[in-house]
């Protein structure tokens, strides 16, 4: 049987993509019922498995330790200017919960995979990221992983802020592998 590319990345994507989800709604939903651990394992058990598979793993690495350190960012300014209440606090009151930078990790996998059809195209990326990133909030709220103190605020605050970070991941994850090619040491004639 011939193999047919552009199908096995489309379905390798929607496999990907429902694998995402799924680690996803482990963690909104362990985060929404006290039990932080078991989202946070099924969060990296996807991440692991994902950089497992890669061709380009230190490039999957890099790209989530740099979500992590974003969302750490944002998240941590979301909480402390009253734009959210995260239910499963962390350990250090006032910081990003850990569930939610295992989500940034998370959504490093998708920004290598399946929505990499997004690299080079920052406007794009913007309007996506403005749209999904407060939708995928609200649905963690609407499931009890967290409180909007005002909804409306919030949601036009989370569009922003997404609108800005999502370019700047894809862009990222679209740089990274051109960086490490030229690291590589240039042969010299002798």
């Amino acid at each position: 049987m011939a193999r047919h590319p552009a199908l096995t990345k489309i379905v390798r994507g929607l496999v990907e993509f429902c694998l995402f989800q799924g680690a996803w709604f482990a963690c909104i939903l362990s985060a929404a019922h006290g039990q932080v651990a078991w989202g946070v394992l099924a969060v990296l058990v996807w991440v692991a498995i994902s950089w497992g598979l890669s061709p380009q793993r230190w490039v999957d690495v890099v790209l989530a330790g740099q979500a992590v350190l974003m969302g750490l960012v944002w998240d941590t300014w979301m909480l402390r200017a009253g734009w959210v209440d995260y239910a499963s606090p962390g350990p250090v009151a006032m910081w990003a919960p850990v569930w939610i930078l295992a989500l940034w990790a998370l959504f490093a996998t998708l920004v290598r995979g399946p929505l990499s059809w997004l690299h080079g195209r920052p406007l794009l990326a913007a309007v996506m990221g403005a749209v999904g990133g407060p939708l995928s909030y609200l649905a963690a709220v609407r499931l009890g992983a967290g409180r909007f103190p005002d909804t409306t605020q919030s949601m036009i605050v989370l569009a922003a802020g997404w609108a800005v970070m999502t370019p700047m991941l894809t862009e990222m994850a679209r740089w990274l592998p051109t960086r490490r090619q030229s690291d590589k040491p240039v042969a010299t004639l002798q």
